[in-house]
Parts: structure tokens; C-alpha cells; sequence
């Protein structure tokens, strides 16, 4: 090969470098070595500055030539070739070495580098070590190589000699290596004699170099084979006599290292510690394997290598190699260097220290150095503790209630071997050990010293029944900081297991009860499950949420609860006001003859109430949240708060009073467990079953904040695995439950504003922003209310933003011309109709107004007398009535409206739910026609938008989560504050 100097000319060359072939001519120092590009055609290529000499075929027979070439050193090549890998339009050869080029790339990537000298003992990295994925991609690329890319022949060679595709291509990787890591800085990094570019001749490093790489790039490895067949020798307390017994017995058979000389280990070793010899237990032996990295699958024993036996296909240095492998891994474990005092590094005797060590931190530091530790198949590693929780005898599990119960729960480790539970004798074997391999139901065990602690202390503590019952749902229980897997056993793994197969399907799981004879009724199938449920619970001591929507006979359900539990202690109802009526009609009219009297009034008194009468009690929220001293010293057999989310707040007085009353069983009644966010359901279910989700400061950090904020997409499921068993939640679209209704149809009716709701709404929304924009904190989210309240105000009618009489009201509201339609359409037809508002004040103007039309009406509101409300309900049940106003809080929860075919909203609230709980005064039980829902919404303004959120909103109502109402409005900024009140007038 004749070569010139000369940086060739990249523009030009690059022009035609598609159809140039690439070759790698090696140089002694790695360093200098160049790829060489020429055309296979013989055309000289653009800023040739070389000839090499190629050999190519010629017909049967090769012919040498003299081919005009482009030399570069490797830094210029490797973005060339790196690229030509990806272009399928490149010469095959250049491709070849592409892939060569990102082979190398990425093991120095990798840091796949080791230090070594040339021949001429002049510094040189090389790649390595190279592991079996290395060396199978080295022998792809070459198996793909063609003629052109190995076309120099070797000098100095005769007869005609070409280089080996892959030794060519592995000096290309060390070539690579060799240059990558020479830049300027490097020396300030590693130090000079590698860093430098110019050569540096080194004898006096060759022994280090070798010591360093360690034989890692010769192509094999070593492994250890650990062998415990004569651990069970001396287990048991085997003294030193049996030691030197045993060692007479063999001494015969070894030969001078100690060793038997069929190749098999002595019973027991001299290990020399510092200048004094002592005799050890030994707890077993290594056994040295050398591995192939060129092929995986080759492994051989050392004893066996050093013996010539079964060693095809390991090189001439693999004993060399070896060799230093060992020496490699003695730097990191000591223990290792005996095999290097040994003419065959063969087996290395353990002590019990030294075993312990390599089923730890020694095992680790030897797979870092390139070491694996094989242990033996059949010893066992699948030793495992998990937190238990046993029932004790006069637990709440027998029937005592849960918060009455004074037995605690056992909470301690139980351990297994292969998942079968060990017993307590093998616990204290277990407890006892002082060795990292114990003897355990006839097998070794690898033995973790943190199990040997849980052995040793067991007992975890006590639990309170509550806090048991929440282990045995959730699986889980925090141990000295740790979240840890924990299981119930026994009666608690029973009611764990009840509990969530009644949960599993809507109560489908509680064992079937019959009708209670008492009850003048007969149950649907559905009001049967959910007795079921209800008489499951509370006879296991826990309490309950009866989530049913509006309509589908709560009232019923506890009454047959009541009957079946049979208890001779009185039932407390709480209940709002309006609700006490309702409550002492459905007893008298389903359980005639059990005794019902009302704790209500200024002349309410308990002193002549009999504790055994079986009966019930009916007081509102109010007057329990005043009496609540008296009511809590008398013995009740059973708490039902009825419209339950009036206790919503837990740190409402009433909330609070409510807690104070002591019982056995306590149902919560509610068509909304959740308004508008989780801390109701946590009020609802701490007091049903106290205890269940915590504090409510952890509840919120750990279950609310990640449900309503949507960023953990599995939270929503981990909280209803907790509290799905305590809370029966039924739809009237559920199956099973919709045949038993008419059909039910809802429409939103889109309205124009009139011009002067136009003008008023829009000279609101932008007087306000001015000043919201302006302020902020709890200032601007007042603010934000009063906007939301005023633009409202102007959807319903002008008249009531302006606070005007309500002579004129006509052609001024869009909505109450589309009402005055509406009814008259209803009324022509003889039916009946609801019609709902968030205002007091709009009702009222509607009750002017239909009064000024003629129209039967009647309005009940907050302020309505009880007396009162119960005659209005009972007029228009009687269809004296034909339209009744109505409130949307005082009348959402507590009437019978089943006379109305039709519901109106003629404005909408914040929470669907709520909606739906002033629909349900009409769609319930013992309806017998279609309900028609009708929607008022004033086109392009706030409520157009409101509408979009209820539709969104629903979804997460219907999975018992709720939103956060309209305090989550007063924190948009203000860009989506404006986009959201912003008036878009129709197209």
C-alpha cells in the first residue's frame, strides 16, 4: 500500500462518497489507525490523497491492485460511517463498517474501556470487556462483510493473506476506544499516561495493565458454585473432637492441598488468619467455573480446565485469564485470594462468617467485579412474614358492636416457607438461628436477618376493632413507619370476606332474610337485598350508609330493619322538621302497633318513655343538637339519620352533638352521600362506623385531594375498595329497579334574553371584572360570588336583580314567557307540575305572577310552617292544587310529589345531584305516569355554561365523588372567569 499525507478535500469527497468503499487499516498504536475509502470501479475518487492495495477477484482466481483512496483517521470517519449505516443507498462495505462504528460508540458509551500496552509497550486503550451481546454483534458484522471491507492484505505475508473480518473489525473497536478518550481534558481527568495523544512508552506498567483489565477482554469469566452437602455435617452443636474426627477420617484421601484426590472437598480447612492458624467450622465450599463469553453456553470447572478435560473451545490464555479474573475479584473479596496460593484454583472451603458474607454484601461486590454466586436449586429462598390480625373470643365479630367492643385484636408476623404458614415451634428454630442457613421441615433456608428479627418479636401489638377491620379491607398496615402486607385470619377473615361480597354486588352477597311479619307491605326484591345488607351489618357490630336515590323506600327498609332486629331498646330517627310527619305516617301505616312518638316542641319530654317499649323515637336535627345531653343517656337499640347530609360538616354543632349519642348500630340515610366534596362522605362514614377512614386530615391527604384533583387515576378505586362495603349505593337506571318505574324524559330549553337582560348582563359582567380583576384573596372570591348570584338573577327576570314590585313582568324574561307556555300546555291537559328555584325571591314573583294569570298555586319555602308544608303536599296530592313552587333547598329532600307528571327548573343549581333530588320529589315510588323534566337555560350566558360542567359533573356525582360546587368558580384567574360569564349572543 502506497499512502501520501494530506487532509483530503470533504466537500469534494463527500459528493461521491455513496459509491466509495470503506476499509480499516490498524496501526500498531490503535490511535493511529485510518479508514480508507475508494471506489470498487477504480475511478479515483475527489481528494484521493493515498493508493492503497486491494485484492479483488478475478474470475476463478485474485489479482492485486493499486487503487487511488481517501485516507482518514478515525475521529474524521466515524461521523461518515455512522451515517452511511442509515443509507441504503451506500456501498455494503462502507455500511459494514457503519455498524462497526456504532458498535464502538456505544461501548465507549458504555464505558466498556480497559488499559492496556502495545507490543512495543507504548500506551493504548482497548475496547472491553466485551460480553456475549458484544461479541455476537462483532461476529454479525463481520459475517456481513464483503470482499471490499477486508480487501488490504496483511504486509510481510506470503503466500497472498487477507485479515480476518472479525479480529479487523475488534481492532477497529479498539481503535475507537483508543481515541475517543484523548481529548484535551482528558488528562486533568484520568491522568496523562492514557490521556495523551502523542505515545508514551510504559515498560514498567505492563504487569499493572494486565492486573487491571484482569483477563475481562480475553473472552471468558469466572463464577463460584457454591456447594453445602456437608453443611448438615457438623449442624447441631457439633463440637471440635467431631471436627478432628472427622478430619482423621479423611486425611487419607487428600492430597497435598488438601483436597480429595477424585476431584471431591476435605470435611474441614486450615484457613490462616493473620500470623496465627486456626481450625474453623466450615459451612461449605466453592466450587471455581470458567465461562466462555464468546459462547454462554460453555462452561467448565477449573479443576477440569487445569486438567485438559472437556477445555475445546476455550483459547491458550484461558487458564492465564483465569487467573487473573480470580485476582480481579480477590481485590474485592479477600477470601478469594487463597485460590491464588493454590497450583489449581479450583475449590475455595467457606467458613460460616464467610458463607453469610456471600449471601450478602460480598455477593454484590463480586457481581460487580464479574463474579456471579451460584447457590444450590434446592436451597430455599422463599421465606416470607406477613402482619396477621386473629379475632379475639368476645370480639365484635360475635355481634358486639364494633364501637362497644373492649377485646383488642392480635397483630404479630406470621412466617411462611413456600406459602405454607410455619409453625411456632419453627418460629423459635427460626428465632434461635445465629447462621444465614437454617435447617427448617426438612430443607435448607436461606435465612434474611430481618426475618430472624420478626421471629424473635412477633407480637406487633394490639388493634382496636375498627382499626382491625381497616386492616382486613385494605391488606395494608403501617409497621414502624413501613406500609407492610397484612391479612385477617380466622373470624375476621370471615366478615372481611362477607363484607366484600355483599359489596361485590349491590348487597347480592348478604344472606337471603325473610319479610319481618310485622310489616304491613311486601318489599320489592331490590328492598329486600337492601335489608339484607342493612341486617348484615349491624349484626356484626358496624353501621351504614343507605345510599338510594330519592323515591325507592329508605323509609320502608329501616322500618323492616327495626322489625327484624327485634331489639327492645326504642329506635332514634333524626330527620329535618319538614320530615317528621312523613316518618310517624310510614310507621303507623307499615308497623301498626309498634309504638312512634315525636321528641319535638317545648313540651318535648323522655321521662315517661319506656326502654323496653321496641318503639321509635322521632326528633329533628335542631332539637338533637339542644338535647343532646338527655337523648344520650338513654339506651337505644338503633341511630338513623335520615337526610344525612345535613351532617355533612363534621365540625358542625350538630354534626358533633349527633357523635355524642351513644348505639349499637347507626344507619345514615341520603340520596347524596357526597355534595360537593369527599370530607361529606368521610363525615357520613366516620360516624356510622367511627374510626373506618381515619382522621379526616389524613383521609383528605392520602384519598380526597388525589380523587377530586383526577391525578392519581387509581385513587378513585383504592377508596371505593374501603368504603364500597359500608355504603349501598342504588340508581333508578340500576337493573332491577327501572321496570318498577315509568319512563322519565328531560329537556333543556334554550331561551333568548330579552334586550334588557342583555344590556343588564353585560353591564354587570363589565362593571364587576373591573373590580375583580383588581382584588383578590377572600375579597375577590366574594367578589366572584356576588357576580355569579347577580348574572343568575338576571337569566330569571330583570325584576328580580332590580329588586322591583312585580306590577310589570311582563315581555321582560325570556324564561317566564317560555313558563307561561309551558303551563299552559300542562294545565290544558289536566296535569300537575312542580316548578323549582334556587330564590326565594323568584318564587315569589312567580306566585304574583300566576296569582295575576289565575292560575292555582301555591309556594312553600324555608319558612313554611311543618303543619303548613304537610297541608300544601296533601292539597296537591289531591289535585286541589295544580302548581306547586317550590324552593329548591327547603323542598329538595323529604315530599311526596307524586301527582306531578312534570318538573320545571326554572333556574339551575351548582350540583346535578341536588337537581335530581328535587326531580325525585315526583319520580319515585308510586308513580304511576311519565315524568317530564324541563330545563329553563338562558342561551349564550354563565347558565349555558353551567350546564356544560353539570353534564361533566355528573359522571363523578354518579360515582359517589361530587365536585366542588361554586366555591371552585371563585378560583378560576381571571381570563377563564371572563370566558365563563362572558354573554355570547346567539349566530
Amino acid at each position: 500500500m502506497q499512502q501520501s499525507s494530506g487532509a483530503p478535500r470533504a466537500p469534494a469527497f463527500l459528493a461521491s462518497a455513496r459509491r466509495a468503499a470503506a476499509v480499516f487499516l490498524p496501526a500498531e498504536l490503535p490511535r493511529d489507525g485510518k479508514v480508507a475509502f475508494w471506489d470498487p470501479e477504480g475511478d479515483a475518487l475527489p481528494g484521493a490523497t493515498a493508493e492503497i492495495t486491494v485484492v479483488r477477484r478475478h474470475g476463478a482466481t485474485v489479482r492485486r491492485r493499486t487503487v487511488p483512496a481517501v485516507l482518514m483517521s478515525v475521529t474524521e470517519a466515524l461521523p461518515l460511517l455512522a451515517r452511511a449505516r442509515q443509507d441504503p443507498a451506500a456501498h455494503p462495505a462502507t455500511r459494514c463498517w457503519g455498524a462497526a462504528a456504532l458498535h464502538a460508540l456505544h461501548l465507549t458509551a458504555r464505558a466498556r474501556m480497559l488499559p492496556g500496552l502495545t507490543a512495543g509497550d507504548h500506551d493504548a486503550w482497548r475496547a472491553g470487556p466485551l460480553d456475549a451481546d458484544d461479541i455476537a454483534q462483532v461476529r454479525a458484522i463481520a459475517a456481513a462483510m464483503p470482499g471490499e471491507a477486508h480487501a488490504v492484505p496483511l504486509p510481510g505475508r506470503a503466500p497472498l493473506q487477507l485479515p480476518e473480518p472479525e479480529a479487523l473489525v475488534k481492532a477497529f473497536l479498539d481503535a475507537v476506544a483508543d481515541t475517543l478518550p484523548r481529548t484535551p481534558s482528558a488528562a486533568f481527568a484520568v491522568g496523562a499516561p492514557f490521556a495523551a495523544r502523542a505515545a508514551q512508552h510504559l515498560p514498567g506498567l505492563r504487569e499493572w495493565a494486565a492486573e487491571v483489565a484482569a483477563g475481562m477482554d480475553a473472552g471468558v469469566r469466572v463464577s463460584l458454585r457454591l456447594d453445602l452437602s456437608q453443611f448438615e455435617l457438623f449442624d447441631g452443636g457439633a463440637d471440635d473432637a467431631d471436627v478432628d474426627a472427622a478430619a482423621g477420617d479423611d486425611a487419607a484421601g487428600q492430597d497435598p492441598r488438601g483436597y480429595h484426590a477424585d476431584g471431591g472437598v476435605p470435611n474441614i480447612s486450615s484457613i490462616s488468619d493473620g500470623a496465627d492458624a486456626v481450625v474453623k467450622r466450615r459451612a461449605g465450599t466453592a466450587l471455581v467455573q470458567v465461562h466462555s463469553l464468546a459462547d454462554p453456553t460453555h462452561v467448565i470447572d477449573a479443576v477440569a480446565l487445569w486438567a485438559g478435560r472437556g477445555s475445546d473451545g476455550f483459547g491458550p490464555r484461558a487458564r492465564i485469564d483465569a487467573v487473573l479474573a480470580l485476582r480481579r475479584a480477590a481485590r474485592v473479596w479477600p477470601p478469594l485470594g487463597r485460590l491464588l496460593e493454590r497450583p489449581v484454583p479450583d475449590v475455595l472451603p467457606l467458613s460460616e462468617d464467610e458463607l453469610y458474607e456471600l449471601l450478602g454484601p460480598a455477593a454484590a461486590k463480586l457481581a460487580a467485579a464479574g463474579v456471579a454466586v451460584h447457590w444450590p436449586r434446592e436451597l430455599a429462598r422463599s421465606l416470607t412474614a406477613t402482619a396477621v390480625v386473629r379475632a379475639a373470643p368476645g370480639s365484635a365479630t360475635d355481634g358486639t358492636s364494633f364501637f362497644d367492643a373492649q377485646e383488642l385484636f392480635a397483630f404479630s408476623w406470621q412466617l411462611a416457607l413456600g406459602g405454607e404458614e410455619l409453625s411456632e415451634s419453627d418460629m423459635d428454630t427460626l428465632a434461635e438461628a445465629h447462621r444465614p442457613i437454617v435447617r427448617l421441615r426438612d430443607q435448607w433456608v436461606v435465612v434474611d436477618p430481618a426475618l430472624v428479627r420478626k421471629a424473635r418479636k412477633r407480637e406487633l401489638g394490639l388493634l382496636a376493632p375498627v382499626d382491625a377491620l381497616v386492616v382486613a379491607l385494605t391488606g395494608s398496615a403501617e409497621v414502624d413507619g413501613e406500609q407492610v402486607d397484612a391479612i385477617p385470619v380466622g373470624t375476621l377473615a370471615a366478615v372481611r370476606n362477607r363484607l366484600i361480597a355483599e359489596a361485590g354486588d349491590t348487597a347480592a352477597g348478604a344472606l337471603p332474610v325473610a319479610q319481618p311479619a310485622g310489616l304491613d307491605a311486601t318489599l320489592r326484591d331490590y328492598q329486600l337485598r337492601g335489608l339484607a345488607w342493612l341486617d348484615q351489618m349491624t349484626s356484626l357490630g358496624l353501621g351504614g350508609c343507605l345510599a338510594d336515590d330519592m323515591g325507592l323506600g329508605k323509609t320502608i327498609t329501616v322500618i323492616a330493619l327495626h322489625l327484624r332486629r327485634a331489639r327492645p331498646e326504642p329506635t332514634l330517627v333524626v330527620c329535618p322538621a319538614s320530615l317528621l310527619g312523613n316518618w310517624q305516617r310510614e310507621i303507623t301505616r307499615f308497623a301498626p302497633g309498634v309504638p312512634v312518638r315525636r321528641f319535638h316542641g317545648t313540651t318535648r319530654t323522655l321521662d315517661d318513655l319506656d326502654p323496653l317499649d321496641g318503639g321509635f323515637v322521632l326528633t329533628t336535627y335542631g332539637t338533637m343538637r339542644t338535647s343532646a345531653p338527655e337523648l344520650a343517656t338513654h339506651a337505644w337499640g338503633m341511630v338513623v339519620a335520615d337526610e344525612a347530609q345535613h351532617v355533612k360538616n363534621p365540625y358542625s354543632s350538630t354534626a358533633k352533638a349527633l357523635r355524642t349519642i351513644p348505639a349499637p348500630a347507626r344507619i345514615a340515610l341520603t340520596g347524596t352521600p357526597v355534595e360537593n366534596n369527599l370530607s361529606e362522605l368521610w363525615a357520613l362514614l366516620d360516624w356510622t362506623t367511627p374510626g373506618l377512614l381515619g382522621p379526616l386530615k389524613s383521609f383528605r391527604a392520602r384519598h380526597a385531594r388525589l380523587v377530586e384533583s383526577g391525578e392519581d387515576q387509581d385513587a378513585s378505586e383504592r377508596l371505593a375498595r374501603l368504603v364500597r362495603p359500608f355504603l349501598l349505593r342504588r340508581k333508578k337506571s340500576d337493573p332491577g329497579i327501572v321496570p318498577e318505574l315509568p319512563p322519565k324524559t328531560e329537556t333543556d330549553h334554550a331561551v333568548s334574553l330579552t334586550r334588557e337582560q342583555a344590556s343588564l348582563y353585560e353591564a354587570a359582567v363589565r362593571e364587576s371584572m373591573a373590580v375583580i380583576e383588581a382584588s383578590e384573596g377572600i375579597a375577590r372570591r366574594g367578589l366572584v360570588m356576588k357576580l355569579l348570584s347577580s348574572l343568575k338573577q338576571i337569566c330569571n327576570h330583570p325584576a328580580q336583580y332590580l329588586k322591583e314590585d312585580t306590577r310589570r313582568l311582563a315581555d321582560r324574561s325570556g324564561k317566564l314567557e317560555l313558563l307561561d307556555e309551558l303551563l299552559d300546555t300542562i294545565l290544558s291537559e289536566g296535569g300537575s307540575v312542580l316548578i323549582f328555584t334556587q330564590y326565594v325571591t323568584m318564587a315569589r314573583i312567580l306566585a304574583d305572577h300566576l296569582a295575576a294569570r289565575a292560575v292555582g298555586a301555591q309556594l312553600l319555602h324555608g319558612g313554611t310552617p311543618i303543619a303548613q308544608r304537610e297541608e300544601m303536599v296533601d292539597r296537591f296530592q289531591s289535585a286541589e292544587v295544580p302548581v306547586f313552587l317550590l324552593s329548591l333547598k327547603a323542598a329538595g329532600t323529604g315530599l311526596n310529589l307524586t301527582r306531578a307528571a312534570h318538573v320545571i327548573h326554572y333556574d339551575r343549581w351548582w350540583n346535578p345531584a341536588v337537581e335530581d333530588q328535587a326531580t325525585d320529589r315526583a319520580y319515585r315510588i308510586g308513580q304511576t305516569q311519565p315524568v317530564q323534566v324541563h330545563r329553563l337555560i338562558a342561551e349564550g350566558t354563565v347558565e349555558d355554561r353551567i350546564a356544560e360542567l353539570i353534564a361533566s359533573k355528573r359522571a363523578l356525582a354518579d360515582a359517589v365523588l361530587g365536585g366542588s360546587g361554586e366555591a371552585a368558580l371563585t378560583e378560576l384567574t381571571d381570563r377563564e372567569l371572563a370566558d365563563l360569564v362572558s354573554l355570547r349572543r346567539p349566530a
